[in-house]
């Protein structure tokens, strides 16, 4: 019986792509051959897909194709920036350093990336849990209490009335909710899968209060990790700005990168093009174009981008922290206003009935 294989195990993680970078550069140090080291990193991958991807680079590179003309033969597996980063290191002869330097950016991508995921864990479950509370109240607790008050004929507050058709609408067409919501999801991914959809998505991910600032402080870290690991290994500045847009996978700052480039191509200051492409410095502060000055003044890239990219980092955890201040408070609020309207409803209902009793 054949294999299936589903595009969910297809999957090559940055985790897995830095660790098989630095081994090979560490190997090529050694002066073992590149085809001797993808058959000895293939006892190092555990991913089963990647190691069968590592199979073909080798029977490519065997056959006398260089590494860059084999990666290019598995493009769902390697971006093309990082072929042309290791295209550079082959014509300059530094493959191993352009190696080092690639796995060395995936992994402060990764670390980045972990850290905003770490961050926003807390949020998500107190938001769940709460979430879940609010089901367990309309759907067990309301049906239990609303009984009290089915065989009295007191005119119910508003309030309460409200919250038993809440109850009653959760339980009776739960069924209508969950498909409503899958539909939802289906339709967001739809339109998020359209160039236009995505470009909306973006801009509006970047316009919100909290959550905008810690993406945006993500890009312009990324943003000089890439630029600097492609323009270091020897790649040309317009080529270098061209797979950096694309590798950021936001169309918004793609869109300037790549006006940017266009001007750049044409002569013109890689600053001075950041400038009039964003005048008002809502993509790209100042501090930023700052100091994309001083490397194009001093050529000091290595200085300039690690100095940008600690600096976006420490952003991003400061953005991360004023952003889960601000998660607790607001799950206080919204659960108290939830208690306050069941709170509301219960006891003005109770005081009707006793009052009227009484």
């Amino acid at each position: 019986m054949q294999n299936i294989k589903l595009p969910i195990f297809q999957k090559v993680s940055i985790k897995d792509k830095f660790n098989f970078y630095e081994y090979l550069s560490v190997m090529l140090d050694g002066w073992v051959t590149i085809s001797e080291t993808l058959d000895s990193v293939q006892t190092k991958i555990k991913n089963p897909f990647f190691k069968e991807k590592i199979k073909e680079l080798q029977t490519y590179v065997s056959s006398g194709d260089s590494f860059s003309k084999s990666m290019k033969k598995v493009p769902q597996i390697f971006s093309s920036g990082e072929i042309a980063i290791i295209e550079s290191g082959e014509t300059t002869w530094k493959l191993s350093v352009s190696l080092w330097n690639l796995s060395d950016n995936l992994r402060k991508s990764y670390d980045l990336r972990s850290k905003i995921k770490a961050a926003l864990t807390y949020p998500t479950i107190i938001f769940a849990f709460l979430a879940l509370a609010i089901v367990i109240v309309l759907t067990y607790v309301i049906p239990a209490v609303s009984q009290l008050f089915e065989t009295s004929e007191v005119a119910l507050p508003a309030a309460t009335i409200a919250l038993i058709a809440t109850s009653n609408f959760v339980i009776y067409n739960w069924a209508i909710l969950i498909l409503f919501i899958a539909t939802v999801i289906v339709l967001f991914y739809g339109y998020k899968s359209t160039e236009k959809g995505k470009a909306n998505i973006d801009h509006f991910i970047l316009g919100l209060p909290l959550i905008g600032r810690v993406y945006k402080n993500y890009l312009l870290a990324s943003l000089s990790t890439s630029l600097w690991t492609l323009i270091a290994s020897g790649v040309p500045v317009v080529k270098s700005l061209s797979l950096t847009a694309k590798s950021l996978d936001n169309l918004v700052y793609e869109a300037h990168i790549m006006t940017v480039m266009s001007k750049v191509s044409l002569g013109q200051k890689i600053t001075d093009s950041f400038m009039e492409v964003d005048p008002d410095h809502r993509f790209f502060p100042l501090d930023f174009l700052q100091m994309l000055s001083v490397w194009e003044k001093t050529a000091s890239l290595d200085t300039v981008t690690k100095k940008l990219t600690a600096q976006y980092t420490r952003e991003v955890d400061y953005s991360l922290w004023n952003l889960t201040k601000w998660i607790e408070p607001l799950a206080i609020l919204v659960a108290g206003v939830f208690v306050l309207w069941f709170a509301f409803a219960i006891f003005g209902a109770i005081l009707k009935v006793t009052q009227t009793v009484g």
